[in-house]
């Protein structure tokens, strides 16, 4: 059903390992925020429409992206058209924005407790050399370390992060090497083993907390020249810079950064470490800002800003409660695991996923 007919989409256990466990219709009345990303729900899921609709009675604001004037579309605040295929693209900008306004040029509270508690984003990835680039390679684990930091159950599937207190590599609980063999240890928190508290390091961005400024090589696809989509000219591989930092491991020395680090570096963010290939503007001319997306989707960049920033805003008031509703319209492309990871990265970086009333509703026809 995965990759057959369509109906379930690979990114699910691509990115959490399960398959694709949604919530039920009636907490789209629990949303402040509803975006229809692909999804017709007054015809494809008639019988539960309302629930869409009574929401939106007690003030839930809802946006619908879709390239045709769905039956959806009418019910919507505002109403987006991308071209087809381009979803991936539009929602990489609306990351772009939620990355600049809500975790650098400041730190939303709610976020940032989240990004520690269930996400990777803290934890540290191996930088190695290949074509003449670094490029990222694997999370750093605890059996990469001399002695394996004290680890010895299941040491090569323990994550490590930094502690933002002694600034030394340490292991949060949680991961996938806690599952077996210790009993009781397999939800994440900001602890050790020994239930020490943590406070991990999101970013290596501060003077004293990098050793070197890396430039990072990243892979473009949109400069490819397409029949239907609108390529850029951009070059195949782009250069960015991280802030690194190196650690011994019991085979010699490393380059490391955290996931954070990268994150934001993908998405074409500029953070005063140099670099032609990271944007200070919206309105500039590279990969993934909204004036970017605006060439390749048709989306006018204005309106890319404003539901990006409405829907994170919700989002940080709510804890959480902004929700995309996704379906087969997004699902039926070569490349759909791109254009669903683009969205999941929007309810990850808001917080939303897990949350009654946000996160993300996968749906085709009853299912």
């Amino acid at each position: 059903f995965y990759d057959w007919y369509c109906d379930l989409p690979p990114a699910s256990p691509m990115t959490w390992g399960e398959q694709t466990d949604v919530p039920e219709s009636a907490d789209w009345y629990n949303s402040g925020f509803l975006m229809l990303w692909g999804s017709n729900v007054p015809q494809t899921r008639t019988p539960d429409a309302h629930f869409y609709t009574e929401a939106r009675y007690k003030g839930a604001k809802s946006v619908v992206v879709s390239p045709d004037y769905s039956e959806a579309a009418k019910f919507s605040d505002m109403w987006l058209h991308p071209k087809q295929g381009t979803d991936a693209a539009l929602a990489m900008a609306m990351g772009h924005v939620i990355l600049r306004e809500f975790h650098l040029d400041r730190q939303a509270e709610y976020f940032e407790d989240y990004y520690r508690q269930y996400t990777d984003m803290p934890m540290l990835v191996r930088l190695v050399e290949k074509d003449g680039n670094l490029v990222p390679e694997r999370q750093l684990r605890a059996s990469d370390f001399k002695g394996n930091l004290s680890e010895k159950n299941n040491p090569e599937w323990k994550t490590v992060a930094v502690d933002m207190k002694t600034g030394k590599p340490v292991v949060p609980q949680g991961s996938i090497g806690f599952r077996w063999g210790e009993q009781g240890k397999w939800n994440l928190k900001g602890q050790d083993k020994k239930g020490n508290d943590l406070n991990l390091e999101m970013s290596l961005i501060l003077d004293d907390r990098h050793d070197e400024v890396a430039n990072v090589a990243f892979p473009y696809f949109g400069n490819r020249e397409h029949d239907h989509f609108e390529g850029t000219d951009h070059d195949s591989v782009l250069v960015r810079s991280v802030p690194a930092k190196r650690v011994k491991l019991a085979d010699g020395e490393a380059l490391v950064a955290t996931v954070f680090d990268l994150f934001i570096a993908n998405y074409g963010l500029d953070r005063g470490l140099g670099g032609a290939n990271s944007a200070k503007s919206y309105d500039e001319n590279l990969p993934y800002t909204p004036a970017w997306a605006e060439k390749i989707t048709g989306v006018p960049k204005d309106q890319i800003i404003t539901v990006a920033r409405e829907f994170a805003l919700n989002a940080e008031k709510t804890n959480g409660r902004s929700m995309v509703i996704l379906g087969a319209g997004l699902n039926h492309w070569y490349h759909m695991d791109m254009n669903y990871r683009g969205i999941m990265n929007l309810l990850i970086m808001c917080g939303c996923v897990g949350q009654s009333g946000g996160g993300w509703s996968h749906y085709v026809g009853q299912e």
